[in-house]
């Protein structure tokens, strides 16, 4: 029975080396969750020699390339840092509030406080957090209201550490508070990019598998650099990030090993 291929199977990075070029001893292999697509192309350039007649008389294979790009729906820190950015990974949460709900604006002293309780003064943020950058207040309008440094009058705030002041005028108006904040946590990640020298960048090992029908298809690329990462959101749709990438040789010369079952 011949062997055919189906659907896209999965696919497995493996970090080398970190962005300074240091190679990685206990490498964690990253596995692109959920792959939607994934595509490696081998390309060459031909040059052909002509002499009088319209067809080449002969064709020499001159220099060579190997890209692939995947798209997998599963989101992981980890595995962009690894592959892709090679910064400094650390645990924690950095998230953001969009407020849809809304909260009005109390009398003297006109505060609405970022906190671990949620009353009729203070808002509660999420995960135990701690309030870190504004994002932006609305009114009951939909309107953006203005920061201010101090004194606020209508349509005006101001906020220090999470304490938002409101005027005096504004009492009784709802308002939406949108805001970033920070927690700690075990499994979420955060990493900082930092702009390195040109020519940085970390490398991996890219391992495609693609079995079907009791039969098993391996490319296994020995060492890629990754090009592009970039995330298309939709308003009706779940966001897949795509991760591009070219594959270069090894020490020994190797870029890539190919198995089949047939």
């Amino acid at each position: 029975m011949s062997q055919f291929l189906f659907g896209s199977g999965f696919m497995t990075g493996i970090p080398t080396a970190d962005a300074q070029g240091n190679a990685i001893a206990n490498p964690s292999p990253a596995q692109f969750g959920v792959l939607q697509d994934i595509s490696v192309d081998f390309e060459f350039d031909n040059k052909l020699l002509h002499g009088q007649g319209q067809f080449p008389v002969a064709v020499g294979r001159g220099k060579g390339k190997v890209s692939g790009k995947a798209k997998s729906a599963k989101v992981n820190g980890a595995m962009f840092n690894s592959l892709f950015f090679g910064g400094t990974l650390t645990n924690g949460i950095v998230a953001v509030v969009n407020d849809v709900i809304g909260k009005a604006i109390p009398t003297t002293p006109f505060t609405l406080t970022a906190g671990a309780t949620n009353n009729a003064t203070t808002f509660q943020i999420p995960n135990s957090g701690t309030w870190s950058r504004d994002l932006g207040v609305l009114d009951s309008n939909g309107q953006a209201m203005t920061r201010v440094a101090s004194a606020p009058t209508t349509g005006q705030y101001t906020v220090s550490a999470g304490v938002y002041v409101f005027a005096a005028a504004d009492v009784g108006l709802t308002v939406y508070i949108s805001y970033e904040y920070t927690a700690t946590s075990t499994s979420a990640k955060s990493m900082a990019l930092v702009n390195q020298p040109m020519g940085y960048a970390p490398t991996f090992s890219a391992n495609l598998a693609m079995p079907y029908q009791g039969k098993n298809f391996y490319l296994r690329l020995v060492q890629c650099v990754s090009k592009k990462l970039s995330f298309a959101a939709k308003n009706d749709d779940f966001t897949v990030p795509e991760m591009d990438f070219d594959a270069f040789a090894d020490a020994a010369g190797n870029v890539a090993y190919i198995y089949t079952t047939e």
